[in-house]
């Protein structure tokens, strides 16, 4: 890149300074050269990585915190890590094209950027939505006090020890509202595959969760991915967006009983920005 800049780096900012007196008996200085056949600037393309994508011209969507800020705590929230595979993501970019089509105001999760700018360039489509990492929580997103951390890891740790790899099918298009009706999502869940031992990781978590007074996760858990959101709850627009995509699916030959399938291999724990492995399967 240095070179490159250095290659169509202009002289103009020498043409002030004060020129040396000509040395007796040497060659005369060259004419300038014109205007017209100094190199033009190099294109942008060319000073850009591969696989580029340009963030600042996409639209982000701003959400509210599940809970206030207080000084001393942070946010405790556990999870299996899920990341797409390749074969997996032309049938999801299909459904989140649709997705976009039929609710007006959707977001990449965390990422936040407006699925309808996404759905203009199949790269940033890939690269910015599906080429991340999901998660599949384990337990609600709570406050934490800083004394408690070293304790919540360690007995994390200690429960999940003993786990096992094992198949999660994210095989039903599902929407869900968040407690307090500020954000609804666009989710694959698991209705089948990997749900009694999704639910049994579940159990560990509130347990210790219990041990430190955190609330305990939904009586009746329902394990998935979110991929998009909007504000608000947009439940009637997200029931007749999975109607359509469902038919869509149902209707081409390619359509399986799951839409995407992964296998379970780590258990993190994130507390502020920070994030710990409470378990990791080796390959």
């Amino acid at each position: 890149m240095d070179a490159l800049m250095a290659n169509y780096a202009s002289g103009s900012d020498d043409d002030d300074e004060e020129q040396p007196a000509p040395v007796a008996g040497a060659a005369p200085d060259p004419e300038p050269q014109e205007a017209s056949a100094l190199l033009p600037p190099p294109p942008l393309d060319l000073l850009q990585p591969p696989n580029f994508v340009d963030y600042s011209t996409l639209a982000q969507g701003s959400r509210i915190r599940s809970f206030p800020h207080v000084d001393g705590k942070y946010a405790l929230h556990v999870y299996i890590p899920v990341v797409i595979p390749f074969t997996a993501r032309k049938q999801l970019t299909l459904v989140m094209r649709r997705a976009a089509s039929l609710v007006p105001d959707l977001y990449a999760v965390d990422a936040d950027y407006a699925l309808s700018e996404l759905c203009k360039d199949e790269q940033k489509l890939e690269r910015v939505l599906l080429g991340r990492e999901f998660h599949v929580s384990l337990g609600r997103t709570v406050g934490i006090q800083v004394h408690q951390i070293d304790s919540v890891i360690a007995m994390l740790r200690q429960k999940f020890q003993s786990q096992q790899r094992y198949w999660m099918d994210f095989n039903k298009w599902e929407h869900f509202v968040n407690d307090d009706s500020t954000r609804s999502f666009l989710s694959l869940e698991v209705t089948r595959t990997g749900l009694p031992e999704i639910s049994k990781q579940i159990h560990l978590v509130d347990e210790v969760y219990r041990l430190h007074g955190l609330p305990e996760f939904y009586k009746n858990p329902r394990p998935h991915i979110s991929l998009v959101w909007a504000s608000g709850d947009v439940s009637s627009k997200l029931k007749q967006a999975i109607k359509e995509i469902e038919k869509i699916q149902n209707s081409t030959s390619s359509s399986k009983n799951c839409n995407l399938r992964c296998n379970f291999g780590r258990v993190v724990c994130k507390v502020g920005k920070k994030v710990y492995d409470v378990c990791k399967i080796a390959d």
